[in-house]
């Protein structure tokens, strides 16, 4: 026997084959697979509040951006190296109808068009042939949303029936804190190792209950009843926990397409339909945010959400803390920037994980078909779209 077949039998890592990731379901970037299947969606990108005449930074699907608002109230998303000599634009001055580099003093309006070109004879005889590049934007909930893909396939920004209709007293807040991921606004791994979180219902009872103690409401600590269900816009996921005085505790939670989280108050302050939306921006291939639009009733009350770990918020707690009560960022940047999906080992309970990847590779192949992808619109009179999702409680 030699030493590799040996090592193989005890079951020492020494004797591990090279690891893999599923590159085509987690790439980001221009020209990959799923990069392009992002890129036929709108992104929130920021607060409707981040655009100002200060240029900010923003990274999304691996690429970096310049979002400014000039002094008409438009806002606008340029690439953010200047076309002319590759600065960035961030150092730029925000003007009445554009911002100007502040290397030569080119500018572009909202859309990229070059207004002037001050070194240059007569202000820039060719500036109509140069163009920086730039996405369209539309504000929406609080949010800016970017579509970050082909021109001739731009979809109409989708309305949600729960950010539309309010109940007495409520109104729509943005937050852009990550709400949901467990740690910082920045979460430095793979955006589907969130996403995927979204179809794991199993994991709360333990990584949120018996592991790290109660971190929401005893209704949550219970291990549930699964279903699983392909739906027109995602996966669906109907969780049921009995109650002790016979009732059941009926919750639904979707992972829609692009990246979206349908996820009722796991605190369960009230049995109704979902409050809130999340998308969960990938930043690049190794690093994702998530943007949170909710009804509330309060100012503030989307971060009121917010899970506590022994009584602490994540960055109040120390590194022995964070070992001994983790949470979801915890579970998800530990399985490493980008998880080996080759070293994993799926059980009955990882069915939801299973679909979602199918139900991403499916959309790859319509797309390689020249199929459009579910969950994208067309019809600027579409209805609002309507989610499952929420808390409820019935009769056993």
């Amino acid at each position: 026997m030699n030493t590799t077949q040996r090592d193989r039998d005890l079951g020492t890592a020494y004797a591990m084959k090279p690891s893999t990731s599923r590159t085509e379901l987690t790439s980001v970037g221009r020209g990959t697979p799923m990069g392009e299947l992002l890129r036929r969606y709108w992104h929130p990108i920021g607060l409707a509040t981040d655009a100002t005449d200060i240029p900010r930074k923003v990274r999304a699907l691996g690429e970096d951006l310049i979002l400014f608002r000039d002094r008409h109230g438009r806002a606008g998303l340029l690439h953010a190296r200047c076309c002319h000599r590759g600065t960035t634009l961030y150092y730029g001055k925000v003007e009445e109808d554009g911002i100007r580099c502040c290397y030569h003093g080119w500018k572009f309006d909202t859309e990229g068009h070059c207004l002037e070109q001050p070194c240059e004879p007569e202000g820039g005889l060719f500036k109509d042939k140069v163009r920086q590049p730039w996405y369209p934007v539309r504000e929406r909930y609080g949010l800016i949303f970017a579509y970050m893909g082909p021109s001739e396939k731009k979809p109409v920004l989708p309305r949600y029936e729960a950010l539309e209709k309010m109940d007495e007293g409520e109104f729509v807040e943005a937050d852009d804190s990550s709400i949901g991921g467990g740690g910082p606004a920045v979460i430095p791994c793979n955006w589907l190792q969130h996403f995927e979180n979204v179809v794991d219902p199993y994991h709360v009872p333990v990584l949120h209950g018996s592991f790290s103690g109660p971190q929401f409401t005893n209704m949550m600590a219970s291990m549930p009843e699964v279903e699983f269900e392909m739906s027109p816009r995602g996966i669906t996921v109907r969780s049921i926990r009995k109650q002790d005085d016979g009732k059941v505790f009926y919750r639904v939670t979707e992972a829609a397409l692009p990246t979206l989280r349908v996820v009722p108050n796991p605190r369960v302050a009230q049995f109704a339909r979902v409050e809130s939306i999340g998308w969960t921006l990938p930043i690049d291939d190794t690093s994702f945010r998530i943007y949170v639009a909710g009804r509330v009733k309060k100012s503030g009350d989307i971060g009121r959400m917010r899970s506590k770990f022994n009584g602490k918020f994540w960055w109040d707690m120390t590194e022995q803390e964070h070992q001994q009560f983790p949470g979801d960022y915890e579970a998800q940047v530990g399985q490493g920037r980008l998880t080996l999906h080759s070293e994993e080992h799926f059980g009955q309970s990882d069915r939801g994980i299973l679909m979602i990847r199918r139900m991403l590779s499916d959309q790859l192949d319509a797309m390689a078909a020249g199929n459009d992808p579910i969950g994208v619109l067309f019809d600027q009179n579409a209805p609002p779209v309507e989610f499952e999702a929420g808390n409820y409680i019935r009769e056993a």
